[in-house]
């Protein structure tokens, strides 16, 4: 929970879901909708398909894996996490490094390399990895890590206050130039500009079996039309409304509803054409959401279609 995600937030999640799966077998029992319900909120719901994943992955086991090594075979588990269970739960001595441990480490030997570049990752690895207390493996990796998320941050680091100045070699390379900062280290690497993606998304309200003079355009007693994402990739296994990408250039009303039409008639073996089974359609309006990689504009519509006795059949399991 903590991975993209800051504590003040995460603490009350962390207590529901403790007191509703307070074992890794209760959680393996858990359906996804269950967990991503639980986990509403947090963004980022990889990380709870993993959990569910991994928890179901260790029941199949029957252990529970206690080191860094086997814990890296866990769905979702990370060298990070494999590192921060195996010290501080089984007392393993191996490192743990964050982003605050890279911040740490980058000072204390004024590493200047892209801290993004797997070659400098490996070389954190290896120095903390040396200098992991054989003794309490565990309260060292949690040290470092509050080292870096207090005294040595980002942009106000406290060094007359840190524990570890006099072997800073960034502080003593600050103090012979004026020209270098503490701040410099580790080097801040630009994020690459979010792409720009364009959909139209229509909300699809199905009145159950109604005339289409007697049915209800707000939506009251009437069915939405949810659609199952795909298994991997981008909001993988998440439910939707009917979405389709379209280009920049085609994102007019009209282009839009001829890409949504060719979706909807094939999901729902209607012809979309004639719009027999329209009772209304409308514009809602636009809504952009940023993703870490992606910025979606979608364009929404409001549609409220009479199916006349077929919603079972186009919502059956194969016509997700």
């Amino acid at each position: 929970m903590l991975q993209q995600t800051r504590v003040p937030v995460v603490v009350a999640y962390y207590e529901r879901w403790m007191a509703r799966w307070p074992t890794v077998r209760s959680l393996a029992a858990a359906t996804q909708e269950e967990v991503n319900e639980m986990w509403a909120g947090l963004g980022y719901y990889r990380r709870a398909r993993f959990l569910l994943e991994g928890a179901k992955q260790i029941i199949e086991k029957g252990l529970f894996p206690c080191t860094a090594l086997a814990l890296r075979e866990v769905r979702g588990i990370g060298d990070y996490t494999a590192g921060a269970i195996a010290s501080i739960a089984f007392n393993e001595v191996v490192p743990v490094v964050d982003g605050n441990v890279i911040r740490v480490i980058s000072r204390l030997y004024t590493i200047a390399d892209n801290p993004k570049e797997s070659s400098t990752v490996k070389r954190f690895w290896d120095l903390v990895g040396q200098m992991v207390d054989p003794l309490r493996p565990g309260d060292f990796n949690q040290a470092m890590m509050e080292l870096g998320a207090t005294l040595c941050s980002k942009t106000k680091p406290g060094c007359s206050q840190c524990p570890v100045s006099s072997h800073c070699q960034a502080l003593a390379l600050s103090r012979e130039k004026s020209s270098v900062q503490v701040t410099d280290f580790p080097r801040v690497v630009p994020k690459a500009k979010p792409r720009s993606d364009f959909a139209a998304v229509c909300v699809v309200q199905i009145a159950q079996g109604l005339e289409e003079e007697a049915a209800d355009p707000k939506g009251n007693d009437h069915l939405f039309l949810l659609i199952k994402r795909p298994e991997e990739g981008l909001l993988a296994g998440l439910w939707e409304f009917p979405l389709v990408l379209v280009d920049q250039g085609k994102t007019d009303l009209l282009n839009r509803r001829k890409a949504m039409d060719k979706y909807l008639s094939k999901l729902l073996s209607i012809d979309m054409v004639r719009k027999p089974d329209v009772i209304l359609r409308e514009d809602v309006g636009e809504h952009v959401h940023i993703f870490s990689h992606i910025r979606l504009t979608m364009h929404v519509e409001l549609m409220v279609i009479n199916l006349k006795g077929r919603v079972c059949w186009c919502l059956s399991p194969d016509k997700k």
